[in-house]
């Protein structure tokens, strides 16, 4: 399962969907999927535009978790 954690570093940030939206260029729904962990896909820009907004690495963002492994 892949968990994303874009909640977190939106809240560290204190930032708001539309001020991701805003910043990148993507468009607010795609930040939504994302935000409530319920995106299927996401193509490698989208991806390169939030690494360069947060200062990070996929890794940072993206974690790979076995099925039924807890959380961090």
């Amino acid at each position: 399962m892949i968990k994303c954690h874009l909640s977190r570093l939106m809240g560290e940030r204190k930032m708001k969907i539309v001020d991701v939206a805003r910043e990148t260029g993507l468009h607010r729904n795609t930040i939504t999927l994302l935000y409530n962990e319920t995106a299927t896909r996401l193509d490698l820009d989208s991806m390169d535009r939030l690494c360069r907004l947060f200062g990070c690495q996929v890794g940072e963002i993206f974690e790979y978790r076995e099925d039924g492994q807890p959380s961090a």
